[in-house]
């Protein structure tokens, strides 16, 4: 291999130092000069050549010693290094770092040999070298050299400690030979970078296991830069490493912590938004799946939903109703969960059932085939969910007011970390908060069952059949997460094959209002077969109502007369019917809107209205046609149209209208009611 250099355009060491060469024969006479020297003690090489060394730089009183040391030097052959005084052309004395030889050339002759430089650059760059041995020696940052192979040629001790190795086994070694557990192959293409394009790469995050802790990963802040020599010669790379295990998993637990922030934020905000038992279980599903967990399921005592749970917990099997199931993806792990609806019965061993009987959570961090028979249904979903990967379990109480309705039933698989403390923490408070929407549902439901059933057992049977009419009606209650209304129809058979035709409106919800409507229908009754006249009837209705303690309610009430081939009706705030003439088009009937019952001292007007055979008469009310971004008038345009066109049977008549103008989770009970005259 041949010489490495270039010409020395730029600064080097030596450069530095201005070092200078002297070169003397046996009398102490100059017969070489460097340049540097010129620059050294001020003499060009045509003043100094040939003259005497001691008499061109050396002060009398120091010339004694000189001529001692140069004898040493020559005829002794010792070597002498120190420092001298010398004079310096411009008449100072300046102090000089000395190297001292002696020469022999070919015929025998003896020579003293001068390396001299400044004592004050050789203090400054003495100064500086052992300030950088320092720094680097005593930095708590490891700090390493790579050559351009990318092999160790320098570590400091910090980076010992941080690799678990002596310095001594880096050297001359790459990356992965010291540290097989760090992705080394993304670190030395990093490197090479560096060394290819100059520009510094710093802070870069690196992750993994060195032998100083083989059990943990370690997180480190890494940087690198080339390192130039004199003319830009590139002579490797320098790297810092920095330890920021602590930071990282601080900002780790911060993370995550914000994440559980903003995951119990978003529980607040999308569980319990209805008063259905079954969407708000599965709303709770969604919201854990895949943010905690791979798999959800929210399973709830069928006791609890039938409203027969004991006080105390129970010690045998318990029968489970599945509410929801949710997964974050396509996994086996998913059919082994039991459906939404099925019941199934998990014996007094299934972690589930533990879960509700102890109300306290069941943790398994890592589950083994043992645990899966005691996860899982049957041993053909715990097959399932070996093959699924299910490697974490974790199932927290549905608890409210202290009662265990259930468990929210927790699984991981794709996930590849195990359920921990934390998780617990959070399952449980998000299980807590769905408790209470779960239970308040659960009652709501059990309220407003009995409600419906005490508002139909109010309500009339099939409509009697009547003398000149054909009677079809519907009764529908509200959808939506709501209570039952007062909504009522009815048909009372008149003396003279007369017939009443009612229907009626108690604002209010709840078993409260069904009970008012209940006592209005009675009242009704009682009045229409007084042979009074609609007007009469409402009159009577309004002082009633007034005295039900703040229940108001609507009513219209007509009495059909076959004879008369006509209808006499009387409105209370109600929404008008529309006749239908069997040859004409359907039309809003214009009848006195009157106030309704319970306001007190209301004038109520009686209206004649022609029924010919053929014709209908549709009564309604308002949970039909109203809605909260439409105007009434255009429903009720809606609604006269639709009985433009529904000439078929009144049976149909009735489901075409329910279906074409109900509105999905309505939330109003709906009375309909259509007489068709048959002459």
């Amino acid at each position: 291999m041949g010489p490495v250099g270039a010409p020395l355009d730029g600064k080097g060491l030596l450069d530095v130092l201005g070092v200078a060469a002297v070169v003397l024969d046996a009398r102490g006479r100059i017969v070489l000069w460097s340049p540097q020297a010129e620059d050294l003690f001020g003499f060009p090489a045509d003043e100094a050549l040939g003259r005497y060394m001691a008499r061109l730089v050396v002060a009398e009183e120091h010339r004694e010693e000189a001529m001692r040391l140069f004898g040493e030097v020559l005829h002794g052959g010792a070597t002498w290094a120190g420092t001298f005084p010398v004079r310096h052309k411009d008449g100072g004395v300046r102090q000089v770092e000395f190297r001292n030889m002696r020469l022999t050339d070919d015929l025998g002759g003896l020579y003293a040999l001068g390396i001299a430089a400044d004592r004050s650059a050789v203090d400054r760059v003495e100064t500086q070298i052992a300030l950088s041995g320092r720094l680097v020696s005593q930095s708590p940052i490891g700090l390493a050299v790579l050559d351009t192979d990318l092999r160790y040629v320098l570590v400091n001790p910090a980076l010992e400690r941080i690799n678990g190795m002596p310095a001594a086994l880096h050297i001359g070694r790459r990356i992965g030979d010291m540290l097989p557990r760090v992705d080394a192959h993304a670190l030395e293409a990093a490197l090479r970078s560096v060394l290819a394009s100059g520009t510094p790469l710093l802070d870069r995050p690196t992750v993994g296991r060195t032998p100083a802790d083989p059990d943990h990963d370690h997180s480190w802040s890494v940087s690198f830069y080339r390192l130039e020599g004199a003319e830009n010669r590139v002579l490797g790379v320098a790297a810092s490493v920095i330890d920021v295990t602590e930071r990282h998993r601080a900002d780790s637990a911060a993370a995550r912590s914000r994440r559980r922030l903003a995951l119990i934020a978003d529980a607040s905000a999308r569980v319990g938004t209805t008063l259905e038992v079954e969407r708000t279980a599965d709303e709770l599903a969604s919201v854990v799946v895949p943010e905690l967990a791979d798999i959800a399921a929210v399973d709830v005592l069928d006791s609890v939903l039938a409203l027969r749970r004991p006080g105390a917990p129970e010690e045998g099997p318990e029968l489970f109703r599945a509410l929801a199931v949710k997964a974050g993806a396509l996994t086996e792990a998913l059919p082994a969960a039991d459906p939404p609806g099925a019941v199934a019965m998990y014996g007094a061993d299934r972690l589930v059932t533990r879960c509700v009987h102890t109300g306290l959570p069941v943790l398994v961090e890592h589950v083994g085939p043992g645990d899966l028979a005691r996860i899982a249904r049957n041993p053909e979903a715990a097959e399932l969910l070996a093959r699924a990967g299910v490697h974490s379990y974790l199932a927290v109480p549905l608890i409210a007011r202290g009662e265990v309705l259930g468990a929210l039933d927790l699984k991981r698989d794709r996930n590849a970390l195990p359920f921990d403390s934390d998780d617990v923490l959070l399952a449980t408070e998000l299980a807590a908060r769905a408790a209470v929407s779960i239970d308040n549902a659960r009652w709501y439901q059990s309220v407003r069952n009995s409600a419906v059933t005490l508002q139909r057992s109010l309500l009339p049977g099939a409509p009697p059949e009547r003398a000149g009419l054909e009677i079809a009606a519907r009764y529908q209650p509200a959808q939506a997460s709501s209570e039952v209304g007062g909504d009522w129809y009815d048909v009372i058979p008149l003396a003279d094959d007369k017939t009443a035709l009612v229907v009626g409106d108690v604002m209010g919800s709840g078993i409260d209002a069904a009970a008012t409507m209940g006592r209005l229908r009675t009242a009704t009754c009682a009045f229409a077969d007084l042979d009074l006249s609609p007007a009469q009837v409402l009159r009577h209705l309004d002082r009633i109502t007034a005295g039900l303690e703040h229940y108001i309610a609507t009513c219209l009430f007509v009495v059909h007369d076959p004879v008369l081939a006509r209808c006499r009706i009387a409105n209370a705030g109600h929404l008008p019917p529309v006749r239908v003439p069997v040859d004409g088009p359907a039309e809003l009937v214009k009848v006195p809107p009157g106030l309704p019952l319970g306001v007190g001292g209301a004038t109520f007007r009686t209206t004649r209205v022609p029924l010919r055979p053929g014709d209908r008469l549709v009564l309604y009310t308002d949970g039909l046609v109203e809605t909260r971004d439409e105007a009434i008038d255009e429903r009720l345009a809606v609604l006269v149209g639709l009985l433009d066109k529904a000439r078929g049977p009144l049976e149909e008549t009735c489901d075409e209208l329910l279906r074409a103008l109900r509105r999905p989770g309505a939330a109003d009970d709906v009375a309909l009611l259509i007489a068709r005259s048959t002459g």
